[in-house]
This record gives structure tokens, C-alpha cells and sequence, in this order.
């Protein structure tokens, strides 16, 4: 899967650099091409003369050496690698990075970089959790980077939880997989739904949820990484995906979610309603500000558009629809249902049982249950490995 392949990687200044020679041994052992670039800073947890024999080439680390007259050029290192493996990714590189930041060698072959970038936090839990750690890891996902989640287990620091650089066999994985589904949606389009909706009361106040839109923008990312070209319908979010391959349409009701979604339905082969739309809406919002007057106050809602199951009557041959449930109770009946008086392929099901699924959170437990009534269940992962696992399921009814 990987003969052939040119892989550079990237080493930043975390303890985790120790796992990065069992890394390349493996990558040389499946017949990838290494080479190694890295900052100052990371020579003080491996040695470039250990990267180098491994390799098989030279270790690149500040722009010129005067040692011997050598230039390594950013540009050269970027344009020659089929794929770009940061680990590990520090914070301080990180923030660099999702800020435009070049100030040594391995960040100015990041922006030179033409081929896709995977990176690899590893840090300390509460490095880790911080708010800004977070944003940046949103902000590198949104530009099309990859996303290699840390483990939780115990740090160098003593203390246990997220973290932990992912092992080096499961990195090569991941770059296999990359490599075997890289064109597998080529030439289709993917409609995707995504977000909450906003339902006005008055000028001021709205019914909605808590929906974040990770799932959905996960599920943007990884079919861009597939070869689609991606039409992504959203409501207001913090963050949208910014991907040559995908088109973002901003929305705010149900209403118009609902329009948008079934002008653009007809050129979409794959669609994914994954939006957590408001199932009723204020009868008549107020024009003004609501005053407080009275001790009681009553809310006429009248149902939304269905979505979905227009878009089920609508559907035609060689489209695939997939569909979203949420549930607290009665979990698997009121999918089956859904999946059925819908007209769906598949429904992806999560419950706000499981502990770690749900609104607002980085990670989903679902199951997928097909038209067949075939039921596939998967652990507790990342969204971005979530979005992995659906067109995984998606791509078997294609083929």
C-alpha cells in the first residue's frame, strides 16, 4: 500500500519524539521512501545521526548548514513528499501553523507543501483541553489538514489522559488507509447537512439545540479527502471547513435549510442530512421585542418541513440518502422507523446514553443501520474517525 510512497515527517519538540525511529523503521519496511525535517528544538529527544541512518537521507533541521555549504529548500522538501507527517505536534508549532507563523525550517515547508499534511498532537491533558489547543486544532482540520488524535494513557508528566502520541503502527495504518480510499469518491457530488437551525421568536430571543456541526463538518472534510466535490448546507456555527472541494451555503431556519437543501438535491449523488433541524417553529414571530408583562406567556409552534422525507419522495435511482437519529429511548425502533417511512439507504444512529455522543462534543458512538435492516456498530471514536467509519459503510453499497 505504501511501496513507493514518499513520506517526510516532521519532528517538533515533544517527548513522544522518541517513537518517531519505530515509525520510519516500519514506514522503510513497507516500502516507503522517509525523509526528515525537523526543529532545533526536537534534537534534544532524537538524534538527527539515528533519523538519518534510519532514513537513509540526510536530516534537514535549519535552512542552510555552513558546515559543508548544504541549502535544503522548503519548496524541494514540500513539492517531493506524497504526504507529509507532522509528529509530534507541539502547541507552540501548532498555534504557528493555524496562524501563519515561519520561523524555521519545518513551518516554511509546511506552507510550501503541496501534498496532504497529517498532523499529530501530543502535549500534556491540560494543554491539550485548553480552549486556544482546541480552536487550533479546528482551524488546521478546516484547511484540509488530517487529523491524527492523540490516546488518552498516562504522560510523561504523571498524570493520564489525552494526549499520548498515537503509535507508530497505527500511523502507518492510517497513511494506508489514506492511500487505498484517496480517489474513491471522485467525480461525485455529496450533499451534506449540517448544524443547528435558529427558530425566531422576536428580534431577540430563538428556539434551537446544541448541535456544534462537527459531525457534519468531519463528514465534509473526510469526503473531500475521498475526491468528491462537497456541497455543505449549514446552519451558524463557530467553524466551517475551508476546502477547495467544498461549497458552503449558510442558513439560519428550518425553512430555509429545508430550500436550499432540496434546490441543490437533484445534482447530488451521496446525501447526508446530518443537522439537528428544529422540528417546530413560532407560528407568528413577533416583529418587536417580547416585554415582559404577564406572569404566564404562551408559544403557538406549528411543525417545520420535513427534510428528509421530501427528499425521500424525490429521491431517484443511483442517489443514496442518508439520514441522522438522535434518541434517548426506544433507540433502535425509532431509527428503524425513521429509516423506513423516510425512504433512507442508511440512518446513523447515537444516543444520549452513551457517555461521549452527543451535541458539542469531539467524539460520537454510532451504529448504522442499512435499508437491508443490517445493524453495524462502532465504539466510542472521534468525529473525524466517525465520518471515516459512515463512508466506509457508504462506499460498500456503491461498489
Amino acid at each position: 500500500m505504501l511501496k513507493g510512497k514518499k513520506i517526510l515527517i516532521g519532528i517538533t519538540a515533544g517527548i513522544a519524539a522518541y517513537k518517531i525511529p519505530f515509525l520510519i523503521r516500519l514506514l522503510i519496511k513497507e516500502g516507503a521512501a522517509v525523509k526528515v525535517v525537523m526543529t532545533a528544538e526536537a534534537c534534544d529527544f532524537v538524534t538527527p545521526l539515528t533519523l538519518s541512518v534510519l532514513s537513509q537521507n540526510p536530516v534537514s533541521i535549519e535552512p542552510f548548514s555552513p558546515a559543508d555549504g548544504t541549502w535544503h529548500s522548503h519548496i524541494e522538501l514540500g513539492s517531493w513528499a506524497d504526504a507529509f507527517v507532522i509528529a509530534p505536534l507541539t502547541a507552540n508549532t501548532m498555534a504557528k501553523m493555524a496562524t501563519g507563523i515561519t520561523d524555521n525550517l519545518l513551518l516554511a515547508t509546511y506552507f510550501a507543501a503541496r501534498c496532504p499534511v497529517f498532523y499529530a498532537p501530543s502535549m500534556d491533558v491540560d494543554m491539550y483541553h485548553h480552549k486556544t489547543t482546541q480552536q487550533n486544532i479546528s482551524t488546521l482540520q478546516s484547511h484540509g489538514n488530517i487529523l491524527i488524535a492523540p490516546n488518552a494513557g498516562e504522560l510523561a508528566s504523571g498524570l493520564t489522559g489525552m494526549g499520548r502520541l498515537e503509535e507508530p503502527q497505527k500511523i502507518v495504518e492510517i497513511l494506508q488507509s489514506y492511500f487505498s480510499k484517496k480517489q474513491s469518491l471522485t467525480g461525485k457530488k455529496v450533499l451534506i447537512s449540517s448544524g443547528p437551525t435558529i427558530e425566531p421568536i422576536d428580534p431577540v430571543r430563538f428556539i434551537s439545540n446544541h448541535s456544534s456541526g462537527r459531525m457534519g463538518n468531519a463528514l465534509a472534510i473526510e469526503a473531500a479527502a475521498r475526491g468528491a466535490n462537497v456541497i455543505l448546507v449549514s446552519g451558524p456555527v463557530n467553524k466551517y471547513p475551508e476546502h477547495p472541494s467544498i461549497q458552503v451555503f449558510k442558513v439560519t431556519t428550518a425553512d430555509e435549510m429545508h430550500d436550499r437543501c432540496m434546490n441543490l438535491f437533484e445534482q447530488a449523488d451521496i446525501m447526508i442530512m446530518a443537522a439537528a433541524v428544529a422540528d417546530y417553529t413560532p407560528q407568528n414571530p413577533e416583529p418587536e421585542k417580547i416585554k415582559k408583562k404577564e406572569k404566564s406567556f404562551s408559544l403557538n409552534l406549528v411543525k417545520t418541513k420535513d427534510i428528509l422525507a421530501d427528499l425521500g419522495k424525490q429521491k431517484k435511482k443511483g442517489q443514496l440518502l442518508i439520514g441522522f437519529a438522535l434518541e434517548t429511548n426506544n433507540e433502535i425502533i425509532n431509527a428503524m422507523n425513521k429509516l423506513h417511512t423516510k425512504n433512507l439507504d442508511f440512518i446513523v444512529l447515537n444516543s444520549l446514553n452513551d457517555t461521549g455522543a452527543g451535541f458539542g462534543l469531539e467524539t460520537n458512538k454510532i451504529s448504522i443501520i442499512g435499508k437491508n435492516q443490517v445493524i453495524s456498530e462502532f465504539q466510542l471514536k472521534s468525529k473525524l474517525e466517525v465520518a471515516v467509519d459512515i463512508f466506509n459503510v457508504i462506499l460498500k453499497e456503491i461498489i
